[in-house]
């Protein structure tokens, strides 16, 4: 089992940057491929990123590409999400998630076996 717990959110005004960051326990995850998801209100949960357990591959989806940065650290089992030049429609909760490494980048929240509970993100216009 891995149990996820991520922290790191906060209210942010447009424009704004913030750093979510996932800390790991019960197994390392130098094995796992990691990923953030976000949830709006009444909106589906959607892809963010995703990064191999090496690190080598990364996915980041088209409305975050160029302002979303995954990134992990494998020593100290946390991953983090650096999130610059942020706007309103970015407002949601953001949860990590992990799963054994596979040859694909999943994309999916159903290819991912364990979720944190998430953490608030709220960008103000």
């Amino acid at each position: 089992q891995v149990q996820l717990v991520e922290s790191g959110g906060g209210l942010v005004q447009t424009g704004g940057s913030l750093r979510l960051s996932c800390a790991a326990s019960g197994r390392t995850l130098s094995s796992y491929t990691v990923g953030w998801f976000r949830q709006a209100p009444g909106r589906e949960r959607e892809f963010v990123a995703a990064m191999s357990s090496s690190g080598a591959r990364t996915r980041h989806a088209d409305s975050v590409k160029g302002r979303f940065t995954i990134s992990r650290d494998n020593a100290k089992n946390t991953v983090s999400l650096e999130m610059n030049s942020l706007r309103p429609e970015d407002t949601a909760v953001y949860s990590c998630a992990a799963r054994p490494d596979y040859i694909i980048l999943p994309t999916r929240a159903r290819d991912f076996d364990y979720w944190g509970q998430g953490t608030q993100v709220t960008v103000s216009s």
